[in-house]
């Protein structure tokens, strides 16, 4: 273990008091060992464990653990409120250690070769069961959160289809979606989810007012580059802090065509570093008659364009465009701000979604109905095929067991000139990992990002309370000797990457997983250790 964290020690103090490596040229790093490295090391241990010897009893004690503990949470979730979001992050912080990089060499130092079978067995099912398990759950709650922003009350249980454009990967909030209902004569909504673009040429509000758009200097976090002096709501996500109003639009009809007092098309689609404001405030005056006039009105929701219906109109079109990241583009983009320098990484939770300060969330999220089962397990189940269609691990995992199954099945040995090409990068993963480790923790403000309480609940999770439900699960299941200690060793690992680059890709709680791996690398060797010692005596 201890070239190991060598390397891990090395690449930190490169960055941290050497400055040899740049915040740039440790992404590119890292982007190798995401994108190499990692993925052919767990193709060369996966092609190499012989599946038809795999080890039932640990396979089944380790399972029945982590769904005891899915169970455990689910009931405290439901009936103390504890919430999908917890849930979500506690299971990653009890149920899924590091047993690629760190379980494979430790548990072969302390209790011998057999136990990397054990280990990549484990990672076969991690990768393959529990990190897709992990993305749904957190699919699903951006779904929802997406569904209770935009379709408050019993308006989302109309819902009978998503249709999802192809450049639309994940709903994770990193970039901007939007999203274009219609509803038909029956009172049924189609949702259509879209990327979003900083002007929407097909929408009500061109088309409406004559209005020919232009390219607008705005970030995606409004449909239309309209401005009012109304007071801005922060919207946080990732690294940059999202601000708009609640200057949004909506129809209505009235009696006479809309008097726009001043304000020129040019307002609507400025090319000004800085929108002028706008006196459009006073349409917010108007009075609803049953006329089929449109007319502007302002709309409670930030973010939605809607058109309200009428006796004379069949049908109801809804554009939205949620807050993102602001991305590229040269010059000041208005409505968005780097709240952090190039060398930290934030934490803030992007599921804040702005809230009109008259409303109660609480009381809103109450009375909340969602869409019937198969229209969220459909819309779920494509954003998490075209996640994992984009993961490289997934395709490491799935081409390693399929050639296992192959090779000793019919004792096929896979050719020199490809076996020793990816062991040349097999050989380096390890060391790159725990490299890239190193230049991950060189690169935070601190190394208890989230408070001394909740790294001391996290670390009590991750090494007590995990390695608890995995010695009575194997028990339960009867597994004895070293094979137990193994299962408890593995059980005390210091926290997985992947939960972590999910959580931060989601907002949620990355603080507390970027703790789990940092300080629980520091502090997992004395605690293996301490385990393996009382387990030998």
């Amino acid at each position: 273990m201890v070239p190991l964290y060598f390397a891990m020690l090395v690449a930190y103090g490169s960055v941290k008091w050497c400055k040899i490596f740049s915040p740039e040229q440790c992404s590119g790093i890292n982007r190798f060992v995401a994108v190499f490295a990692v993925p052919v090391l767990s193709f060369h241990f996966i092609s190499q464990n012989n599946p038809y010897e795999m080890d039932t009893k640990f396979i089944v004690a380790d399972t029945l653990s982590k769904l005891l503990v899915l169970v455990l949470l689910s009931v405290w979730a439901i009936l103390f409120k504890g919430g999908l979001d917890w849930l979500i992050t506690l299971f990653s912080l009890a149920t899924l250690p590091n047993t690629l990089v760190m379980g494979i060499p430790l548990l072969n130092a302390m209790y011998g070769d057999f136990t990397q079978s054990l280990m990549v067995q484990l990672v076969v099912l991690q990768c393959i069961i529990w990190y897709t398990l992990l993305l749904f759950l957190f699919e699903y709650r951006a779904a929802t959160l997406l569904i209770k922003n935009q379709f408050p009350g019993s308006t989302a249980a109309s819902i009978s289809k998503f249709e999802i454009d192809g450049d639309v990967i994940s709903l994770d909030g990193r970039d901007p979606v939007r999203t274009e209902s219609e509803i038909d004569g029956n009172g049924r909504i189609r949702v259509r989810i879209r990327r979003s673009t900083s002007s929407a040429p097909d929408s009500a509000l061109s088309s409406s007012m004559g209005i020919t758009p232009r390219a607008s200097n705005l970030s995606g976090a409004e449909i239309f580059s309209v401005n009012t002096p109304a007071p801005l709501h922060e919207y946080h996500n990732g690294n940059a802090d999202i601000a708009f109003g609640n200057g949004d639009l909506g129809f209505g009809y009235r009696s006479a065509s809309p008097r726009l007092s001043g304000y020129a098309s040019s307002d609507a689609y400025s090319l000004q570093p800085t929108p002028r404001a706008s006196n459009f405030n006073e349409l917010d005056t108007t009075t609803i008659t049953t006329t089929n006039t449109p007319f502007w009105v302002r709309s409670p929701v930030a973010g939605k364009v809607y058109r309200q219906q009428s006796p004379a109109f069949s049908g109801v079109r809804m554009v939205w465009e949620s807050p993102g990241k602001c991305n590229g583009g040269g010059g000041e983009r208005q409505g968005c701000k780097d709240v952090v320098g190039e060398r930290e990484i934030s934490f803030r939770d992007s599921s804040k979604f702005p809230v009109a300060e008259e409303e109660d969330p609480k009381a809103t999220a109450t009375g909340q109905d969602m869409p019937r089962t198969h229209v969220m397990l459909r819309l779920i189940l494509t954003m998490v095929g075209r996640k994992l269609s984009r993961n490289p691990n997934t395709y490491s995992s799935v081409l390693g067991l399929l050639w296992s199954l192959i090779s000793f099945k019919w004792n096929v040995g896979m050719p020199s000139l490809v076996k020793y090409s990816i062991k040349i990068i097999s050989d380096a993963g390890l060391g790159m990992a725990m490299f890239s480790l190193g230049l991950f923790m060189a690169l935070q403000p601190r190394i208890i990002a989230c408070g001394t309480k909740r790294a001391t609940m996290g670390m009590g999770i991750r090494f007590i309370c995990g390695p608890i439900l995995m010695s009575a699960a194997s028990i339960a299941v009867g597994l004895r000797g070293v094979r137990l200690h193994a299962a408890i060793v593995q059980a005390s690992l210091p926290q997985g990457i992947v939960p972590f680059v999910f959580a931060r890709e989601y907002g949620l709680h990355p603080d507390i997983l970027s703790t789990g791996v940092i300080f629980g690398m520091l502090v997992s060797l004395p605690v293996t250790l301490l385990y393996y010692i009382l387990l030998g005596l």
